[in-house]
């Protein structure tokens, strides 16, 4: 049986202003509803976060919370037609909310679930007017991190509905949300916040985002559209994520073959795997989609049938079809790009008008130049031109260009933000020790500080590593010479120390190394090399099992000095249990061995049996573990005993009765 449980936030007041009417939609990260707002008396969507229920992750709210207002309040300044607007941000009931415009329609997920893939006119319309969306954002120095159908809304278009996807108005959303998770993930040792069917290889392989990031995130949902599926699928999410850095996207036609190659060469570019491959930014993307756009209206324009002429006095006479081409769909004006004319200027057909070229441009020279006015027209064109070419020669030498900010001493992510709001690119040489600059700080950038760089340029950085730290090598049971030579490289000097005597070793090679083998040390630390002097004259006998007294007079012959120490067993007394070092150990004259030697058995004390018939008295004795040794008339009366009643004796001792 389904349970459904009640959602207490229906029908209620947030903020003593937005009355919650309905859910809309429940994610991973937070549930839409949409509300009314008392004040202005207007539908507007609320988005609140889910309530988290570990203890440490109620610990870490505050500080989501603080990130997720900072990122509210920089949405809310992004204006755009095509951007999902924030119009207020609080909490309620200690979750953060965002109260947003409603956008009546459907996300693109819910458009390919219904359609399964679009027809290349319909993908490109979409693709122009969320790209020009995440466009605005770069702008602004924001980078989306999850750009995906989901987060793509399909509003109802001016003239109504959903059903022309060409004339719809395509909305985007959750730039601040992503991003503020995203920092709350990476507090908890979590590098990846994107959608696996839609993240970048640099987002995966170092957790890094720049613009780039969203156009490879769009050029995969473009190809979604295009194809009505997503590139890869695996069985776990790690899996997808890894083709994304070990394959590149296929092309859209090798599944729709239909698609004709530009589209294929849109996907291509918006996906390499390398970041430096891709356009710069959302802005260069969606001005190579709208090129696209134009390339496919321009090839695939379609015929209509004007009208059919045929001879009506010929029955034979064949129809004559007269056909004009008709214009593609055009965009919606928030999705154009500004034009000159309002049309790309077409080639001439040279071929037909080209006869009498030369005489007419001869004709036009003399008519122009034969007037006052005329002359006047063509000294301003003169006057115009060089403008034009003064402005073009500044723009080419010195308009185009700015200066390179001062990112050396900063930390990596503050040197990217900083690149990132300055427009440019930010790639890594090979990273260097540094004994004073911190390890992820900047050692060195080109080009330099306040030197002339390409508007929107990439600057190249040397990241610190920090000071320089190396392990001891392991030179143990090398000659001498060769450990040298290895602890020279590693840049460490070395010590000879105190030789010894080592049973596996042959002399003269190291034994031993301080600080030791593995230890972390500086470039210049002193590591002291002790080395064998191979085997010891002396070898420890076995012992074990002897008695204290013949070990004694072995280790006295041996010039060995014994160390005794005694603990209980049930070895006879003074009998050798243990020995330090081991047999066949070698050793110098006068070294220690360590005994371990048996203090015998515990003892038990005799019990009384006199008085005793002699018979009851053995099986008393046996019971307790000592034998009865029965003297006289085993039949009569225990009259005497030894040893006596209560003596200490070890286990097993016999005990002599006489029988009376």
């Amino acid at each position: 049986m389904d349970t459904q449980v009640a959602d207490t936030l229906l029908g209620s007041l947030i903020d003593g202003r937005y009355r919650i009417r309905g859910r809309v939609a429940r994610g991973g990260m937070a549930t839409v509803y949409t509300a009314t707002d008392e004040r202005l008396e207007r539908t507007v969507a609320v988005k609140i976060i889910h309530p988290t229920q570990a203890p440490e992750a109620r610990a870490r709210m505050a500080g989501f919370v603080e990130r997720f207002t900072d990122e509210a309040k920089t949405i809310a300044r992004l204006t755009h037609p095509n951007v999902v607007a924030v119009y207020d941000q609080g909490t309620h009931a200690g979750l953060p909310y965002l109260v947003m415009e409603y956008v009546r329609g459907r996300t693109l997920r819910d458009v390919l679930a219904e359609r399964r893939r679009l027809n290349p006119d319909e993908a490109l319309a979409i693709a122009e007017q969320m790209l020009a969306a995440i466009a605005a954002a770069h702008r602004a120095g924001l980078v989306h991190r999850d750009v995906k159908p989901e987060n793509v809304l399909v509003a109802e278009a001016p003239t109504g509905g959903t059903a022309n996807l060409v004339d719809s108005v395509v909305k985007v959303a959750d730039f601040g949300l992503a991003r503020a998770v995203e920092a709350s993930a990476e507090e908890n040792g979590n590098q990846l916040m994107a959608t696996v069917a839609y993240v970048a290889p640099e987002l995966v392989t170092e957790g890094h985002a720049d613009p780039r990031t969203d156009v490879y995130s769009a050029g995969i949902v473009l190809f979604e559209m295009l194809t009505g599926r997503v590139p890869y699928d695996g069985d776990r999410p790690v899996d997808v994520a890894w083709q994304h850095v070990d394959r590149d996207v296929p092309p859209p036609s090798t599944l729709v073959p239909s698609l004709p190659k530009v589209l294929d060469d849109l996907v291509g570019r918006a996906t390499r795997r390398d970041p430096g491959a891709r356009p710069t930014d959302a802005g260069a993307l969606l001005a190579e989609v709208q090129v696209a756009r134009d390339d496919l209206g321009n090839a695939d324009s379609h015929t209509t049938v004007l009208r059919q002429l045929s001879d009506g006095n010929s029955p034979m006479a064949q129809p004559t079809m007269v056909v004009a081409a008709v214009r593609p769909a055009e965009r919606p004006a928030w999705a154009r790009l500004p034009e000159g004319g309002g049309q790309r200027p077409h080639r001439r057909r040279a071929a037909a008008e080209g006869g009498d070229l030369g005489g007419r441009l001869t004709e036009l020279r003399t008519r122009v130049m034969g007037s006052p006015r005329g002359r006047l027209a063509v000294a301003a064109a003169a006057v115009v031109l060089g403008l034009v070419a003064a402005v073009g020669g500044w723009w080419f030498g010195v308009g185009r260009y700015t200066v390179a900010p001062q990112l050396v001493s900063l930390t990596k992510a503050d040197a990217e933000a900083q690149a990132t709001r300055g427009g440019f690119t930010v790639k890594y040489a090979d990273p260097r020790y540094d004994e004073k600059v911190p390890k992820d700080s900047v050692l060195g950038q080109n080009p330099a500080s306040a030197a002339r760089i390409l508007k929107g340029g990439t600057i190249t950085l040397t990241l610190s590593l920090g000071p320089e730290q190396l392990p001891v090598p392991d030179v143990v049971g090398k000659d001498f010479e060769l450990a040298q030579a290895e602890l020279t490289d590693a840049k460490l000097v070395v010590v000879k120390g105190s030789a010894r005597y080592d049973d596996e070793l042959p002399a003269g090679v190291v034994v031993a190394t301080d600080p030791k083998v593995g230890t972390v040390v500086k470039p210049g630390t002193k590591v002291t090399v002790m080395l064998s002097k191979g085997r010891a004259p002396v070898s420890v006998p076995n012992l074990v099992g002897k008695n204290l007294n013949d070990a004694r007079g072995i280790l006295a012959q041996l010039g060995l000095t014994p160390v005794e120490s005694y603990k209980d067993s049930d070895k006879p007394k003074d009998e050798i249990l243990g020995q330090s070092p081991a047999d066949g150990t070698g050793v110098e004259k006068g070294a220690q061995v360590k005994l371990e030697i048996s203090k015998g058995p515990p003892q038990v004390p005799v019990p009384r049996v006199i008085d005793l018939p002699c018979q009851q008295a053995k099986q008393v004795l046996e019971s307790q573990g000592f034998p009865a040794n029965l003297q006289l008339n085993p039949n009569g009366v225990a009259r005497f005993q030894n040893p006596p009643e209560n003596t200490p004796v070890p286990p097993g001792t016999t005990v002599t009765v006489t029988c009376l």
